[in-house]
């Protein structure tokens, strides 16, 4: 047969995603995206809990944070109110609110949740974006987010490797001993200081991760998001209208291949039968009242009820 790509060779995990594991995303949109893959999969799964996140230094510092026996509280003094809305410089922009009290409300209390579940991960699932971070020339923060605060305010810096490996390396070993960690790098382009800076930037991390997984053989593992939508999925057809995101597509080929690694036959074959379920349960009815409906819809409650009395720690409902 002829092959139209370069097939990516992605190891086995040598240990297995099930239902009964917690699971955390933190990262880029990419750690977005395969996270809401999770989701609709209905495993015990929680998504960037700060929002996207895209330097080491940030997604250290937010793990760091989670990771803590109680949670930080942050208060009006850790915003910065720009342009009618106040922001935190750790978080995404999706707590920016023109309220400084809904805006911390929304912080702390996805702070506590992620802070009450941390210790009961399974898995952890870093996504790099970038090696690039910004620091505030008053104090010196690194920032997670800029919020479209004007430039000269920051101060931008690209990390090395060894300032990364060190630490990840600390808050790792800092970290408890059964959890396991999955690391990838995404593939969505950083082009506003150019393809070459992006490439020397994604350069950095992969070499980092492979420091990082080297020293922690036995607590941590790479998975080449990366690799295959840069060889795999090449064309522009996997590609979004900015060129630069992965499309629906893409990041279902890419969950497939995630899937291939890190589920066991069992877990995969739950989630066909999680994806039939959701099919049924997202048809798009024009007769409510009908009695075929009433029936489909008894029917398809019979099998979510099947499926939680079989697997009772799975997420789901109808």
């Amino acid at each position: 047969m002829i092959k139209y790509s370069t097939v990516v060779d992605v190891e086995k995990s040598p240990y297995k995603i099930g239902y009964s594991d917690r699971m955390m995303f933190v990262g880029s949109c990419f750690a977005d995206n395969i996270g809401a893959k999770m989701r609709e999969c209905r495993f015990n799964v929680e998504v960037n809990p700060f929002g996207a996140m895209y330097n080491p230094a940030s997604v250290a510092a937010a793990c760091r944070m989670m990771s803590q026996a109680e949670p930080r509280v942050f208060t009006e003094k850790d915003l910065r109110r720009h342009d009618g809305l106040f922001h935190s410089f750790l978080h995404h922009g999706r707590f920016s609110d023109a309220s400084a009290e809904r805006c911390l409300e929304g912080i702390n209390a996805a702070l506590r949740t992620a802070v009450e579940g941390f210790g009961k991960l399974s898995y952890l699932l870093i996504t790099f974006g970038t090696a690039d971070v910004y620091r505030l020339k008053n104090g010196g923060e690194t920032v997670a987010n800029c919020h479209k605060i004007p430039a000269s305010e920051f101060v931008g810096e690209r990390l090395t490797v060894e300032e990364i490996v060190g630490e990840w390396s600390a808050l790792i070993e800092g970290l408890r001993e059964g959890l396991k960690i999955v690391f990838s790098v995404s593939p969505v382009r950083h082009l506003k200081d150019g393809a070459h800076l992006n490439r020397i930037s994604k350069a950095i991390l992969l070499l980092a991760i492979q420091e990082i997984v080297g020293r922690f053989p036995d607590r941590t593992s790479y998975f080449p998001a990366y690799e295959i939508m840069m060889d795999e999925l090449r064309d522009y057809r996997f590609y979004a209208d900015d060129m630069l995101h992965p499309t629906a597509v893409a990041v279902d080929y890419v969950w497939e291949r995630f899937c291939e690694s890190y589920m066991s036959d069992e877990t995969k074959a739950i989630i066909k039968e999680v994806e039939e379920i959701n099919r049924a349960m997202n048809h798009k009815v024009f007769n409510s009242s009908a009695d075929s409906y009433k029936m489909f819809l008894e029917y398809t409650r019979a099998k979510v009820q099947q499926l939680k009395d079989k697997y009772p720690q799975i997420c789901i409902s109808v």
